[in-house]
């Protein structure tokens, strides 16, 4: 993003989330305002960085950015607004939770949410924009390690490997081992699968009368 493109402003702020499209746990997000007498060689979308960089880059991030914060939305809160709104909640957190506030915000994607400051939604801000990337990494690991928390609780689901996403894996694990507290409902394999196993037991009580 070229310097044209940019605010003229001093405390700039990024923000972007992670978790969307899994089935389970929170939509994470982060918000960052870097610091320009401490650069941060490195910085890009989360995706394109082994897990190992990611977690170096998130220790540096937090160490010499002027300020950073996450924000959340539960999956019970997913379920009620959907997932696009309960996203823009929890940027609404992230930035809210910062210890400095910022004059501006660039949102990663194509909306922002309603925020006091002005602020710029930019489509692959992640890979464009260093204070979208730092949020980028700062989200993407603080949602692994929930979801390795997870795992650790639930091994037969296999968060460890698929973060939660709609892979085979997961959905067989559903099928097999049932739904659980910190899925998503509204989600329609989760919802196809409640659905199935609410009249499976209906059936099921109707058989037994």
């Amino acid at each position: 993003m070229s310097e044209l493109q940019r605010p003229q402003v001093a405390l700039l702020c990024g923000v972007d989330e992670v978790g969307r499209g899994p089935l389970i746990g929170a939509v994470v997000t982060a918000a960052v305002i870097l610091d320009p007498t401490k650069p941060i060689s490195g910085l890009a979308d989360s995706k394109k960085l082994t897990e190992k960089k990611r977690q170096l880059l998130a220790t540096e991030i937090k160490q010499n950015a002027l300020c950073w914060a996450l924000g959340r939305a539960e999956p019970s809160e997913i379920d009620t607004l959907n997932i696009l709104h309960a996203t823009m909640l929890a940027m609404q957190r992230a930035v809210a939770a910062l210890s400095i506030q910022p004059e501006w915000v660039m949102i990663d994607g194509n909306r922002c949410p309603v925020l006091p400051m002005p602020a710029t939604a930019v489509v692959k801000g992640d890979a464009l924009v260093p204070e979208i990337s730092a949020a980028s990494i700062l989200a993407k690991v603080a949602r692994d390690e929930e979801m390795a928390l997870l795992h650790q609780r639930y091994p037969q689901f296999g968060f460890a490997e698929h973060k939660g996403y709609p892979t085979a894996a997961h959905l067989a694990a559903i099928q097999q081992y049932g739904i659980l507290a910190e899925h998503r409902r509204s989600f329609k394999p989760v919802r196809l699968i409640a659905e199935r196993d609410a009249l499976s037991c209906a059936i099921t009580e109707q058989g037994s009368r």
